[in-house]
Protein backbone atom coordinates (compact mmCIF):
# COMPACT_ATOMS: atom_id res chain seq x y z
CA UNK A 1 0.00 0.00 0.00
CA UNK A 2 1.15 3.57 -0.66
CA UNK A 3 0.12 7.13 0.18
CA UNK A 4 -2.56 6.74 -2.49
CA UNK A 5 -4.78 5.43 0.31
CA UNK A 6 -6.84 8.12 2.04
CA UNK A 7 -7.78 7.62 5.68
CA UNK A 8 -9.35 9.64 8.47
CA UNK A 9 -7.52 9.69 11.80
CA UNK A 10 -9.49 10.86 14.85
CA UNK A 11 -7.41 11.70 17.92
CA UNK A 12 -9.23 10.82 21.13
CA UNK A 13 -9.24 13.41 23.88
CA UNK A 14 -8.43 13.00 26.69
CA UNK A 15 -5.61 10.51 26.13
CA UNK A 16 -2.15 9.85 27.52
CA UNK A 17 -0.70 11.06 30.78
CA UNK A 18 -2.92 11.49 33.82
CA UNK A 19 -2.12 13.66 36.83
CA UNK A 20 -0.81 10.69 38.85
CA UNK A 21 1.63 9.69 36.11
CA UNK A 22 2.80 13.27 35.58
CA UNK A 23 3.40 13.58 39.34
CA UNK A 24 5.36 10.31 39.53
CA UNK A 25 7.65 11.26 36.66
CA UNK A 26 8.17 14.73 38.11
CA UNK A 27 9.08 13.18 41.47
CA UNK A 28 11.94 11.23 39.88
CA UNK A 29 13.14 14.25 37.90
CA UNK A 30 12.94 16.58 40.93
CA UNK A 31 14.76 14.05 43.13
CA UNK A 32 17.56 13.79 40.57
CA UNK A 33 17.84 17.59 40.45
CA UNK A 34 17.80 17.97 44.25
CA UNK A 35 19.86 15.00 45.42
CA UNK A 36 21.84 14.02 42.31
CA UNK A 37 22.25 10.64 40.63
CA UNK A 38 21.83 7.83 41.30
CA UNK A 39 18.24 7.85 42.50
CA UNK A 40 16.87 4.32 42.82
CA UNK A 41 13.32 3.49 41.73
CA UNK A 42 11.65 0.27 42.87
CA UNK A 43 9.96 -1.25 39.80
CA UNK A 44 8.87 0.78 36.77
CA UNK A 45 7.78 4.23 37.96
CA UNK A 46 4.89 3.87 35.48
CA UNK A 47 4.20 1.15 32.92
CA UNK A 48 5.96 2.59 29.89
CA UNK A 49 9.38 1.68 28.51
CA UNK A 50 10.00 5.08 26.89
CA UNK A 51 9.39 6.86 30.19
CA UNK A 52 11.62 4.42 32.09
CA UNK A 53 14.42 4.66 29.50
CA UNK A 54 14.30 8.48 29.52
CA UNK A 55 14.56 8.61 33.31
CA UNK A 56 17.34 6.01 33.33
CA UNK A 57 19.29 8.21 30.93
CA UNK A 58 18.99 11.04 33.46
CA UNK A 59 20.40 8.93 36.30
CA UNK A 60 17.50 6.91 37.70
CA UNK A 61 18.36 3.28 38.52
CA UNK A 62 15.42 0.90 38.34
CA UNK A 63 15.52 -2.10 40.67
CA UNK A 64 13.21 -5.01 41.44
CA UNK A 65 13.71 -5.05 45.18
CA UNK A 66 15.22 -2.93 47.94
CA UNK A 67 18.14 -5.34 48.37
CA UNK A 68 19.59 -3.78 45.21
CA UNK A 69 19.63 -0.29 46.80
CA UNK A 70 22.70 0.76 48.85
CA UNK A 71 21.97 1.30 52.54
CA UNK A 72 21.08 4.94 53.11
CA UNK A 73 20.32 5.52 49.41
CA UNK A 74 17.40 7.44 47.96
CA UNK A 75 14.62 5.18 46.70
CA UNK A 76 11.32 6.07 45.04
CA UNK A 77 8.25 3.84 45.16
CA UNK A 78 6.27 3.63 41.91
CA UNK A 79 2.91 5.25 41.15
CA UNK A 80 1.17 1.89 41.64
CA UNK A 81 1.79 1.87 45.39
CA UNK A 82 3.55 -0.66 47.61
CA UNK A 83 2.73 -2.86 50.60
CA UNK A 84 3.36 -1.59 54.13
CA UNK A 85 6.13 -4.18 54.43
CA UNK A 86 8.10 -2.41 51.71
CA UNK A 87 8.01 0.88 53.64
CA UNK A 88 9.15 -0.93 56.79
CA UNK A 89 11.99 -2.62 54.91
CA UNK A 90 13.18 0.73 53.56
CA UNK A 91 13.16 2.18 57.08
CA UNK A 92 15.12 -0.80 58.41
CA UNK A 93 17.78 -0.23 55.74
CA UNK A 94 18.00 3.50 56.58
CA UNK A 95 16.88 4.47 53.09
CA UNK A 96 15.54 7.88 52.16
CA UNK A 97 12.20 6.71 50.71
CA UNK A 98 10.08 8.98 48.53
CA UNK A 99 6.56 7.74 47.78
CA UNK A 100 5.29 8.39 44.24
CA UNK A 101 2.08 6.43 44.79
CA UNK A 102 -0.79 8.08 42.93
CA UNK A 103 -2.97 9.92 45.49
CA UNK A 104 -6.01 8.09 44.13
CA UNK A 105 -4.35 4.76 44.96
CA UNK A 106 -3.39 6.11 48.38
CA UNK A 107 -7.10 6.88 48.93
CA UNK A 108 -7.89 3.18 48.42
CA UNK A 109 -5.11 2.22 50.86
CA UNK A 110 -6.46 4.56 53.56
CA UNK A 111 -10.02 3.32 53.16
CA UNK A 112 -8.82 -0.28 53.42
CA UNK A 113 -7.27 0.53 56.78
CA UNK A 114 -10.51 2.13 57.98
CA UNK A 115 -12.55 -0.91 56.94
CA UNK A 116 -10.26 -3.26 58.85
CA UNK A 117 -10.49 -1.11 61.98
CA UNK A 118 -14.27 -1.47 61.75
CA UNK A 119 -13.97 -5.24 61.52
CA UNK A 120 -14.88 -5.52 57.84
CA UNK A 121 -13.48 -8.12 55.45
CA UNK A 122 -12.52 -6.39 52.18
CA UNK A 123 -13.26 -7.65 48.69
CA UNK A 124 -10.75 -6.10 46.28
CA UNK A 125 -11.91 -6.09 42.67
CA UNK A 126 -8.80 -6.24 40.50
CA UNK A 127 -6.29 -8.32 38.54
CA UNK A 128 -3.98 -10.77 40.31
CA UNK A 129 -0.30 -9.92 40.02
CA UNK A 130 -0.78 -6.27 39.09
CA UNK A 131 1.54 -4.06 41.19
CA UNK A 132 -1.36 -1.92 42.39
CA UNK A 133 -3.26 -4.98 43.61
CA UNK A 134 -0.15 -6.35 45.36
CA UNK A 135 0.35 -2.99 47.07
CA UNK A 136 -3.28 -2.64 48.12
CA UNK A 137 -3.51 -6.17 49.50
CA UNK A 138 -0.31 -5.43 51.40
CA UNK A 139 -2.03 -2.68 53.37
CA UNK A 140 -3.80 -5.23 55.59
CA UNK A 141 -2.91 -8.47 57.30
CA UNK A 142 -3.17 -11.74 55.39
CA UNK A 143 -6.73 -13.02 55.38
CA UNK A 144 -8.34 -9.59 55.77
CA UNK A 145 -8.80 -9.04 52.02
CA UNK A 146 -10.02 -11.30 49.20
CA UNK A 147 -9.28 -10.65 45.53
CA UNK A 148 -12.30 -10.71 43.20
CA UNK A 149 -11.25 -10.85 39.54
CA UNK A 150 -14.41 -11.92 37.73
CA UNK A 151 -18.18 -12.11 37.88
CA UNK A 152 -17.79 -15.81 38.72
CA UNK A 153 -15.58 -14.90 41.68
CA UNK A 154 -18.26 -12.50 42.92
CA UNK A 155 -20.92 -15.19 42.63
CA UNK A 156 -18.82 -17.85 44.36
CA UNK A 157 -17.42 -15.82 47.26
CA UNK A 158 -18.35 -17.01 50.75
CA UNK A 159 -17.77 -14.53 53.61
CA UNK A 160 -15.46 -15.69 56.40
CA UNK A 161 -17.39 -16.30 59.63
CA UNK A 162 -20.34 -14.11 58.55
CA UNK A 163 -18.16 -11.00 58.98
CA UNK A 164 -19.16 -7.52 57.82
CA UNK A 165 -17.99 -6.80 54.27
CA UNK A 166 -16.59 -3.89 52.27
CA UNK A 167 -15.37 -3.62 48.70
CA UNK A 168 -12.67 -1.63 46.94
CA UNK A 169 -11.35 -1.66 43.38
CA UNK A 170 -8.13 -1.33 41.47
CA UNK A 171 -8.11 2.18 39.98
CA UNK A 172 -7.48 1.16 36.34
CA UNK A 173 -10.29 -1.29 35.63
CA UNK A 174 -13.05 -1.33 33.04
CA UNK A 175 -15.80 0.81 34.51
CA UNK A 176 -18.56 -1.31 32.94
CA UNK A 177 -17.11 -4.68 33.96
CA UNK A 178 -16.44 -3.44 37.49
CA UNK A 179 -19.99 -2.06 37.79
CA UNK A 180 -21.34 -5.52 36.94
CA UNK A 181 -19.25 -7.15 39.68
CA UNK A 182 -20.25 -4.49 42.22
CA UNK A 183 -23.92 -4.99 41.37
CA UNK A 184 -23.60 -8.71 42.07
CA UNK A 185 -21.85 -8.11 45.39
CA UNK A 186 -24.44 -5.54 46.47
CA UNK A 187 -27.27 -7.89 45.51
CA UNK A 188 -25.73 -10.82 47.39
CA UNK A 189 -24.62 -8.74 50.38
CA UNK A 190 -26.95 -5.72 50.76
CA UNK A 191 -25.05 -4.45 53.82
CA UNK A 192 -21.67 -4.34 52.05
CA UNK A 193 -19.82 -1.01 52.43
CA UNK A 194 -18.41 0.77 49.39
CA UNK A 195 -15.79 3.47 48.88
CA UNK A 196 -16.27 7.19 49.41
CA UNK A 197 -16.73 8.05 45.73
CA UNK A 198 -15.38 5.93 42.90
CA UNK A 199 -12.16 3.94 43.28
CA UNK A 200 -11.67 3.78 39.50
CA UNK A 201 -9.72 6.94 38.75
CA UNK A 202 -11.10 9.88 36.80
CA UNK A 203 -8.52 9.47 34.03
CA UNK A 204 -9.37 5.80 33.44
CA UNK A 205 -13.08 6.65 33.26
CA UNK A 206 -12.57 9.69 31.02
CA UNK A 207 -10.42 7.79 28.52
CA UNK A 208 -12.87 4.90 28.37
CA UNK A 209 -15.84 7.24 27.90
CA UNK A 210 -14.01 9.15 25.16
CA UNK A 211 -13.54 5.91 23.25
CA UNK A 212 -17.19 4.96 23.72
CA UNK A 213 -18.16 8.32 22.20
CA UNK A 214 -15.68 7.79 19.36
CA UNK A 215 -16.69 4.21 18.56
CA UNK A 216 -19.57 4.92 16.12
CA UNK A 217 -17.27 7.06 13.97
CA UNK A 218 -14.38 4.60 13.51
CA UNK A 219 -13.76 1.09 12.18
CA UNK A 220 -10.35 0.60 13.82
CA UNK A 221 -9.04 1.65 17.23
CA UNK A 222 -5.34 2.06 17.90
CA UNK A 223 -4.29 2.45 21.53
CA UNK A 224 -0.70 3.39 22.35
CA UNK A 225 0.49 1.82 25.59
CA UNK A 226 2.50 -0.96 27.19
CA UNK A 227 1.34 -4.56 27.28
CA UNK A 228 1.63 -4.53 31.09
CA UNK A 229 -0.49 -1.37 31.39
CA UNK A 230 -3.88 -2.26 32.81
CA UNK A 231 -5.61 0.98 31.82
CA UNK A 232 -4.28 0.71 28.24
CA UNK A 233 -5.61 -2.83 27.85
CA UNK A 234 -8.98 -1.69 29.18
CA UNK A 235 -9.14 0.97 26.44
CA UNK A 236 -8.83 -1.70 23.75
CA UNK A 237 -11.55 -3.77 25.45
CA UNK A 238 -13.77 -0.68 25.75
CA UNK A 239 -13.51 -0.01 22.02
CA UNK A 240 -14.37 -3.59 21.07
CA UNK A 241 -17.28 -3.69 23.53
CA UNK A 242 -18.55 -0.40 22.08
CA UNK A 243 -18.73 -1.91 18.61
CA UNK A 244 -15.44 -0.98 16.93
CA UNK A 245 -14.66 -3.66 14.34
CA UNK A 246 -11.01 -4.10 15.31
CA UNK A 247 -8.64 -2.70 17.92
CA UNK A 248 -4.97 -3.01 18.81
CA UNK A 249 -2.65 -2.09 21.67
CA UNK A 250 0.72 -0.98 20.31
CA UNK A 251 3.77 0.01 22.35
CA UNK A 252 4.96 2.48 19.71
CA UNK A 253 5.09 3.20 15.97
CA UNK A 254 7.35 0.20 15.35
CA UNK A 255 4.59 -2.13 16.60
CA UNK A 256 1.86 -0.99 14.18
CA UNK A 257 -0.03 -3.70 12.28
CA UNK A 258 -0.18 -2.33 8.73
CA UNK A 259 -2.07 -5.34 7.37
CA UNK A 260 -4.96 -4.32 9.63
CA UNK A 261 -4.50 -0.57 9.15
CA UNK A 262 -4.52 -0.91 5.36
CA UNK A 263 -8.05 -2.32 5.60
CA UNK A 264 -9.34 0.47 7.85
CA UNK A 265 -10.75 3.76 6.60
CA UNK A 266 -11.53 5.62 9.84
CA UNK A 267 -8.97 5.13 12.61
CA UNK A 268 -9.32 6.23 16.22
CA UNK A 269 -6.08 6.91 18.10
CA UNK A 270 -5.83 7.02 21.89
CA UNK A 271 -3.13 6.38 24.48
CA UNK A 272 -3.05 4.87 27.95
CA UNK A 273 -2.52 7.06 31.00
CA UNK A 274 1.18 6.14 31.22
CA UNK A 275 1.97 6.68 27.51
CA UNK A 276 3.79 9.96 26.65
CA UNK A 277 2.41 12.14 23.86
CA UNK A 278 5.69 11.80 21.91
CA UNK A 279 4.68 8.19 21.12
CA UNK A 280 1.37 9.42 19.69
CA UNK A 281 3.21 12.00 17.59
CA UNK A 282 5.57 9.33 16.23
CA UNK A 283 2.61 7.13 15.30
CA UNK A 284 0.96 10.03 13.46
CA UNK A 285 4.18 10.70 11.54
CA UNK A 286 4.42 7.02 10.59
CA UNK A 287 0.82 6.95 9.38
CA UNK A 288 1.30 10.18 7.42
CA UNK A 289 4.28 8.66 5.64
CA UNK A 290 2.12 5.74 4.47
CA UNK A 291 -1.32 7.27 3.90
CA UNK A 292 -3.07 10.43 2.81
CA UNK A 293 -4.27 11.33 6.29
CA UNK A 294 -7.14 13.63 7.24
CA UNK A 295 -6.73 14.35 10.96
CA UNK A 296 -9.62 15.26 13.26
CA UNK A 297 -9.59 16.03 16.97
CA UNK A 298 -12.16 14.81 19.45
CA UNK A 299 -12.79 17.10 22.42
CA UNK A 300 -14.71 14.86 24.81
CA UNK A 301 -13.68 16.49 28.09
CA UNK A 302 -10.91 18.72 29.44
CA UNK A 303 -8.94 17.47 32.43
CA UNK A 304 -7.62 19.92 35.03
CA UNK A 305 -6.57 17.55 37.84
CA UNK A 306 -3.22 18.30 39.47
CA UNK A 307 -1.45 16.61 42.39
CA UNK A 308 1.16 18.20 44.66
CA UNK A 309 4.65 16.76 45.04
CA UNK A 310 5.81 15.23 48.36
CA UNK A 311 6.96 17.85 50.86
CA UNK A 312 10.58 16.69 50.66
CA UNK A 313 10.66 17.75 47.01
CA UNK A 314 8.48 20.85 47.15
CA UNK A 315 10.47 22.65 49.85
Amino acid sequence: MTREQTKTLILASPRGFCAGVERAIKIVERALDKFGAPIYVRHEIVHNKRVVDDLAAKGAVFVKELDEVPEGGYVIFSAHGVAKAVHKRADALNMMAIDATCPLVTKVHLEAGKHVKKGRHILLIGHAGHPEVIGTMGQVAEGEMTLIETVDDALAFTPPDDSALAFATQTTLSADETAEIITILQHRFPEISGPQGEDICYATTNRQNAIKALAPDIDYLLVIGAQNSSNSKRLVETGLNAGVGAAMLAADAAALDFDALDKASRIGLSAGASAPEILVEEVIETLQARYQLAIRHQNFIQETMHFKLPAILSE
